[in-house]
Formats: structure tokens, sequence, C-alpha cells
């Protein structure tokens, strides 16, 4: 792996707290959804954006 400038330290940390963020409203979004359809798919979007988070600190070190 490349040694990374701060500002790609930087740019990628914002990345990461923004999938956390999407994370969590897709969560809520989830269990507060009456519809079992748009749940589901607000779940699978949820999960989506945690994995992409948890990949994107992969990059960190």
């Amino acid at each position: 792996m490349n040694n990374l400038t701060e500002l790609e330290v930087e740019n990628l940390r914002h990345l990461i707290g923004g999938h956390g963020l999407v994370t969590k409203k897709l969560e809520t979004y989830a269990q507060n959804c009456q519809d079992a359809e748009l749940k589901i798919i607000l779940q699978r979007d949820a999960q989506a954006a945690k994995q992409a988070q948890q990949h994107l600190m992969t990059f960190l070190g």
C-alpha cells in the first residue's frame, strides 16, 4: 500500500464518517418503516454503506 498524504487521509476520514452517518440514518428509517418491502431495501442499503465504510477503513492502516 502506498503512503497516504495528509489530504488523502483527511478525505478518507470524511468519506468514512459520511458512510457511518448514512448507515445510521438508513437503519433508523428501516426501523420506523411500515412497508415491508421498503424496509428490506433500507436494511440492505444500510448494510452496503456499512461494508463500504469498513472497506475504506482498511486504507487507513
